[in-house]
């Protein structure tokens, strides 16, 4: 009779082991690394698509857009993520190629910690260049108070904070920058890394929010989703229009209204500085860089079934967390590209 139980005892333990085996060997792990900007909504998109998908697990690290640019040129994840677009070269330097697959679009807010000033501080184009250029010095500039007559603002230095590094998100607000001043166009230009005149840096959005938060008199920019995180208020900037807009999903998508009718086939666009009265002026999409033939053809099809999913599923969760779900227009042709991944 012991001799029965032992056995019984000893196949279930056989059974128990070869199904976690079983278990592991069917896992598929998808490794993905870049943009801090979406880290967000990624965040929440991987933990939902687990519930729909057991058999997946995404390794997503959010260590800036320049990080995910180059590891996936060097094929050392599976996806990378980015809120600048690839220039002509850095396509061609790529060993394939590559689609920029857009997810969702976010808000690059201008956010401060003046003692005394709350949400709402309305900053010109002009005046937030200005500051990042290192003219306007002090939070009671006449330029600023101008715009502010009903906010005492302090007769104190602006301590300007800017990303460490190669990052999306400087990206989009140097892209801005360069479309409102051209004194900064010519001077420091846009891009993922630039020179900056003035400021402290700090990494990632994580890194220039925290530095906002804890230092009085900083100003920055972060992904809005970041600021609300940190519950730290951010500027109502005037746009292209001549209008006071605050940063929101609204403002955001009327921002892409008008790109989105001329998007090009591979989604390289900018949506800065865009035209209408309600339209925020420091926009971006952030995207995905999937290569075309996928090596593992598992995992390709594995990261095909979770880029239809969050295109019907994931977009319904974007506004949740404060980005804007794709324009319906652009949403259709985004299906078409992932369909030519094999």
């Amino acid at each position: 009779m012991l001799n029965i139980i032992r056995k019984s005892i000893l196949t279930l333990a056989i059974l128990a082991v070869t199904a976690i085996s079983g278990q592991a060997s069917a896992e598929t792990l998808i490794n993905g690394a870049g943009a801090t900007f979406p880290y967000p909504l990624y965040s929440k998109w991987f933990a939902e698509y687990a519930k729909v998908d057991p058999t997946v697990k995404f390794n997503y690290q959010s260590i800036g857009s320049g990080g995910g640019i180059k590891q996936i040129t060097a094929q050392t994840v599976d996806f990378g993520a980015s809120d600048k677009f690839l220039s002509d070269a850095e396509l061609k330097a790529a060993p394939g190629k590559l689609l920029h697959i857009p997810t969702v679009m976010g808000a690059v807010v201008v956010t401060y910690n003046v003692p005394g000033v709350g949400k709402g501080l309305k900053l010109s184009s002009e005046d937030v260049a200005d500051i990042y250029l290192g003219k306007i010095t002090k939070w009671n500039d006449p330029k600023i108070a101008n715009d502010n007559p009903k906010i005492k603002l302090p007769n104190q230095p602006i301590i300007v904070v800017h990303r460490s590094d190669g990052s999306g998100t400087t990206s989009i607000f140097t892209d801005y920058l360069s479309s409102v001043s051209p004194e900064w166009a010519g001077k420091v230009g846009k891009g993922a890394s630039v020179k900056w005149p003035i400021g402290l840096g700090g990494k990632g959005n994580e890194g220039v929010a925290g530095q906002v938060k804890t230092t009085q008199y900083t100003i920055g920019y972060v992904e809005l989703a970041y600021a609300f995180e940190n519950k730290l208020p951010f500027a109502t900037l005037k746009n292209k229009s001549g209008n006071f807009v605050e940063p929101s999903i609204k403002s955001t998508s009327a921002a892409a209204a008008g790109a989105a009718k001329s998007m090009p086939a591979d989604y390289r666009i900018s949506l800065v500085n865009q035209p209408g009265k309600d339209a925020y002026p420091i926009v971006g999409f952030t995207w995905l860089l999937v290569y075309q033939d996928q090596k593992d053809k598992v995992i390709g099809k594995k990261l095909v079934e979770f880029l239809n999913w969050e295109l019907k599923h994931g977009q319904k969760m974007a506004d949740k967390i404060l980005y804007a779900p794709l324009p319906a227009n652009v949403a259709k042709m985004v299906e078409k590209t992932v369909k030519s991944i094999k």
